[in-house]
């Protein structure tokens, strides 16, 4: 099944991939190898976590999937190799993308903070959750300039950089607050303040992406890198 808010990036992704053979790193329970073979892609995927490799197969029967890391793929011939919002999971995201074995990588991440409507559940419940420490180090990969230094260590060039806008809609306020109830957040959040706390912190916050069918809309960027092999 299509994940809604991600239709658009997969489109995306296959539009820069192409529609021959196709290494779909990272691929947990399947939703980019569905939809590039449900348009004639030929999908090998592979994934560290077994219950998602046999999420995939079951999802994309016409497909392969092997257990395995995506820094250590297996060795194709494929025509391009994409790893659809992995890069930000994996502790070494340089590695994946030099091991990828195709003259085309194309790799997703998350928009910066600021671009990402994701935020406004944390600011809503900042009173219940622990401070955020300081980040060390580099940028966060949703820098499109770390993005892009990631890419150039990895041996590749970057031959487009692009946004793809990724909206995520909820029906009603219920279908909000219910799927924020089950994340990590949102249950520290409501263990300190209480379900019915929370609930109206995040609707006071996210009342200007309210829809006039009474649904809400997030809004959310995802940048598309295009690489190649020097």
């Amino acid at each position: 099944m299509e994940v809604t808010w991600a239709a658009p990036l997969h489109a995306a992704v296959l539009e820069r991939a192409g529609t021959g053979a196709l290494l779909d790193l990272g691929c947990g329970p399947g939703e980019f190898a569905r939809y590039a073979t449900d348009r004639g892609a030929r999908v090998t995927g592979v994934d560290v976590d077994r219950g998602a490799v046999a999420a995939a197969a079951a999802l994309v029967p016409e497909a392969t999937f092997l257990v395995g890391d995506a820094a250590d793929p297996p060795p194709g011939p494929f025509a391009a190799a994409v790893a659809v919002q992995l890069l930000e999971h994996v502790a070494n995201p340089v590695a994946v993308l030099r091991a990828a074995p195709a003259p085309v990588v194309v790799a997703t991440v998350w928009g910066r903070e600021s671009e990402c409507d994701a935020r406004l559940f944390a600011e809503a419940l900042a009173p219940w959750l622990p401070p955020r420490p300081p980040r060390p180090g580099p940028p966060p990969l949703t820098d499109p300039d770390r993005l892009r230094k990631i890419v150039g260590l990895a041996g590749l060039e970057v031959v487009a950089l692009d946004e793809v806008a990724c909206p995520i809609d909820h029906g009603d306020a219920d279908a909000l607050v219910g799927d924020l109830l089950v994340s990590g957040i949102g249950l520290h959040a409501a263990r300190r303040a209480g379900p019915a706390a929370v609930r109206a912190a995040v609707l006071d916050r996210v009342a200007d992406r309210r829809t006039p069918d009474g649904g809400y809309r997030l809004h959310n960027l995802v940048r598309v890198v295009v690489a190649t092999k020097r």
